[in-house]
């Protein structure tokens, strides 16, 4: 046995070494590694030794099949960073070439007049100021003298997201909280350019987002 185990080492060695692709290599490691391999019928026939053949045969099983397994894995790196290779060489990026020019967008003709505007009254004096969009009934309605059961109301179809908030529907919120927060100090210049939600009817169609100005100047000190 000992010697079939040598002549089968060289033969899977060699098939090792001509494999030319990990398909070929496989079958080199099924054909003498497999559960139905020449070297696992050896294993399989050592019941038939006597005692002292026994760890003789097994010890030599065991390092064939060692240096077969080594043999593939090593086999394997190599085809392993031969593919490596060949796909470097496939993706190499010539960095020297032009780069893919970039379109720049431009500013949106809202946004443009909205600027524009602000500049205009920043170089007056004026100071730019904000308020939320989902504002309080209060500051919307009440603040402009206009309580729950007041018909202008019906006049905006308001969208309400609870009891008492809304989206806002005109820019003078904005006014009252920076009149609130002066608490009667000045004097004041204040501008407010922002977006409501409101119902405006054209000729032709039914606008419900719109932006709208509003100067608040006050001279009292």
């Amino acid at each position: 046995m000992i010697t079939r185990l040598e002549e089968l080492k060289v033969e899977a060695l060699t098939g090792v070494t001509n494999s030319e692709d990990q398909k070929q290599l496989e079958h080199v490691r099924i054909t003498y590694l497999g559960k139905k391999g020449p070297i696992t019928e050896v294993l399989r026939g050592m019941g038939k030794l006597s005692a002292e053949e026994r760890p003789v045969v097994g010890q030599k099983a065991n390092e064939v099949r060692e240096m077969i397994q080594q043999a593939i894995d090593e086999k394997l790196a190599l085809f392993a960073e031969a593919k490596l290779r060949e796909q470097l060489t496939e993706e190499q990026i010539d960095v020297t070439l032009p780069g893919h020019k970039l379109t720049q967008g431009a500013t949106h003709p809202l946004t443009a007049v909205v600027e524009q505007i602000e500049d205009i009254f920043i170089g007056l004096g004026f100071e730019v100021t904000e308020g939320p969009e989902v504002e309080l009934d209060y500051f919307n309605f009440q603040m402009m003298n206009l309580p729950p059961d007041h018909p202008a109301r019906d006049m905006q179809d308001s969208f309400y997201i609870t009891d008492d908030t809304l989206l806002r529907t005109h820019i003078s919120p904005v006014q009252a909280r920076t009149l609130q927060a002066a608490k009667g100090e000045g004097p004041i210049r204040k501008v407010s350019l922002g977006k409501c939600i409101d119902v405006m009817k054209t000729m032709r169609r039914i606008l419900t987002s719109l932006r709208k100005l509003k100067v608040c100047m006050s001279i009292k000190t």
